[in-house]
């Protein structure tokens, strides 16, 4: 089963995770060949417990694999956002027109996928074996002191 290493890169703090290579293979495999990345984080308004960077297209987009609406702590899930669709406004504004990707990592519980443009179901493509607490609290302090020049990196463990 192969892993990958999620960070904060500003804070330090990263954990370990399995993909679901069996349950969400395109969407796997679409992620491995785009690492490393990175991006801004950005916190979650509707969804709750959430961090998430918004990335220019690597990859067409997989379809449905292994979705879900209620994404428990320490779920990765990746959203494929055509053109046209909402993104945050501190994001990058050419993804606008080019459609973009949302790798999120979801640190607590209560989740649920509304969006501004209603159910947004995400391919649940990996969970965290290791620093979950700590992605949570560094991720907690994020959303009550700002996330300004923060990144969240995945690349290979």
């Amino acid at each position: 089963m192969d892993k990958i290493r999620v960070s904060l890169k500003t804070s330090g703090v990263s954990g370990v995770a399995a993909l679901n290579d069996d349950r969400a293979p395109r969407t796997c495999a679409a992620i491995l060949e785009a690492l490393p990345c990175e991006g801004p984080v950005f916190h979650a308004k509707w969804a709750n417990n959430e961090i998430f960077t918004i990335l220019a297209p690597f990859a067409s987009d997989p379809g449905r694999e292994n979705p879900t609406m209620m994404p428990i702590p320490g779920d990765l899930l990746y959203f494929y956002i055509p053109s046209g669709d909402f993104i945050p406004a501190a994001a990058n504004p050419n993804h606008r027109e080019t459609g973009s990707i949302d790798l999120a990592l979801f640190y607590g519980r209560e989740n649920y996928l509304m969006g501004p443009m209603g159910p947004m179901p995400g391919n649940l493509f990996a969970s965290l074996e290791s620093g979950l607490p700590e992605l949570a609290a560094e991720s907690a302090r994020l959303w009550r002191e700002g996330f300004a020049d923060e990144r969240l990196v995945f690349e290979r463990a």
